[in-house]
């Protein structure tokens, strides 16, 4: 239960909530029976989440609920989730010295041995907060990294994973003191310069210039990659086989909603970024017109930067598309901070303009009255269940009069012996009439630009 905000200025807080660390109930997936050990990991990561409130209570706690998910899914074990209202992050800790100390205490009580920040932290307050604290602290950019790094499994889902775990590691490399140090030159502690005069490089210039000689490779090695999908992608334009996308918040069950639409069998799995490398599967139209459809990557709120353009490559699926499926979890408890979040993402990879459709799903589990809330706000949206079959037939409806159809004008003659031809006009045309005449096929109807020069050689003079 949401517990109302105090009614005055929202920078003016109020004495107790300044003072304490608040818990967010709920959080905790520490083992209550021994047995079920068996069904987890044999060593978890013990965790204690911490936020800092900017906003409204509701959003804070949303979003402190998606970090235990996250953690969850990286394999952690949550202990507990604390939230500490504030107008700004403290830059030294965080979450301010006295707070952190309160945190070393919540650490030390509950046997915890990680600290996960509800942000992206500055190199100095992780340093700061872990010399508190006394255990490993991360934020919420490198928990993210750690499941694309678990879940990635294709060569080029690696290696953009790994491209942009080093340039998070980059500006976070620390110095481990004057003994790792090789620019010595000079009298140095005791005289010893001799033999350690000169250029030489410190231990952290080596791990910077090796990281950067890495990043330059994958940088390489993913553009050679995107030759080989870029020609694929061109091959069904040049097919001209419309294309549509399944975009949308991790665990919004668009998976589910590709296996639905076209049986392909794709991993469905109850977790966080469960799909990483796109997939594509052919479906059609109620009237036989083919078409691709594609899974792309999960998003989340503050999807790290480093992600967002180590993965740009595959999510250029987006950008080309003819029509975006954009895929909202309609049980979620905050549907439209996820929409926003999603085309932050549409917008920074230039996909903004491309035509969306916004499918509802999980209407089976949401609230009938929320569920009607949201619909009413977004105008056209297809409320499904991907799980249960329900509203799919609306949606491939849908979908069908959104894609785009044979515009060019065909009336034509086929040898019978071109019937590769009839049977392409059959696949990939909108037929109006077909005659069998003592010459051949004579068919009229609409077709694609290239489908129509294909067959112009037996186009019938007019009368």
């Amino acid at each position: 239960m949401t517990i109302p905000l105090p009614d005055h200025d929202p920078g003016q807080f109020d004495l107790a909530d300044r003072h304490a660390l608040r818990r967010v109930v709920g959080l905790s997936t520490e083992l209550q029976d021994v047995t079920e050990v068996e069904n987890r990991q044999l060593r978890l990561e013990r965790v204690v989440l911490v936020g800092v409130q900017f906003g409204t209570q509701r959003d804070a706690e949303n979003s402190l609920r998606e970090l235990a998910a996250l953690a969850e899914t990286a394999g952690s074990e949550v202990l507990d989730g604390l939230l500490q209202r504030r107008t700004k992050p403290d830059p030294a800790t965080y979450i301010g010295s006295g707070k952190a100390k309160e945190l070393a205490a919540i650490v030390a009580s509950t046997g915890a041995d990680t600290v996960v920040a509800d942000s992206e932290l500055q190199p100095s307050q992780r340093r700061a907060l872990e010399d508190v604290v006394k255990v490993k602290v991360i934020d919420r950019t490198a928990l993210i990294l750690d499941i694309f790094a678990q879940h990635a499994k294709s060569r080029e889902g690696k290696a953009q994973v790994e491209l942009a775990q080093l340039q998070y590691l980059l500006p976070r490399l620390r110095g481990w003191g004057d003994s790792m140090s090789r620019q010595a030159g000079g009298r140095v502690a005791g005289g010893d310069g001799i033999g350690s005069r000169g250029p030489g490089e410190t231990k952290i210039e080596l791990d910077r210039r090796r990281i950067n000689s890495r990043i330059a490779k994958l940088r390489r090695e993913i553009a050679a990659m995107k030759v080989g999908r870029t020609t694929k992608r061109s091959s069904r334009r040049r097919r001209e086989t419309p294309s549509v996308v399944i975009a949308g918040y991790t665990n919004a069950g668009k998976s589910t909603l590709i296996n639905r639409l076209t049986g392909a069998g794709v991993l469905v799995e109850d977790a966080l970024f469960a799909t990483l490398d796109p997939t594509v599967r052919r479906a059609e139209t109620a009237d036989g017109r083919a078409y691709t459809i594609s899974d792309t990557v999960g998003f989340v709120r503050a999807l790290p930067h480093q992600l967002v353009e180590a993965f740009r490559s595959t999510l250029e699926e987006v950008e080309d598309a003819d029509l975006v499926l954009h895929v909202v979890d309609g049980a979620h408890p905050d549907p439209m901070g996820q929409i926003s979040a999603v085309r932050e993402v549409f917008a920074d990879i230039d996909a903004g303009d491309v035509p969306e459709l916004l499918v509802v799903n999980k209407a089976d589990a949401a609230d009938p009255n929320d569920l009607d809330v949201l619909l009413s706000n977004l105008p056209g949206a297809v409320a499904v269940s991907a799980r249960t079959g329900d509203g799919i037939a609306e949606l491939r409806a849908t979908i069908d009069s959104a894609l785009p159809r044979p515009a060019v004008t065909i009336d034509v003659l086929v040898p019978y012996d071109r019937g590769d031809l009839v049977t392409m006009l059959h696949n990939r045309a909108d037929i109006d009439t077909i005659e069998y005449l003592a010459d051949g096929t004579a068919i009229t109807g609409k077709a694609y630009p290239g489908v129509a020069s294909a067959v112009e050689a037996y186009a019938r003079s007019a009368p």
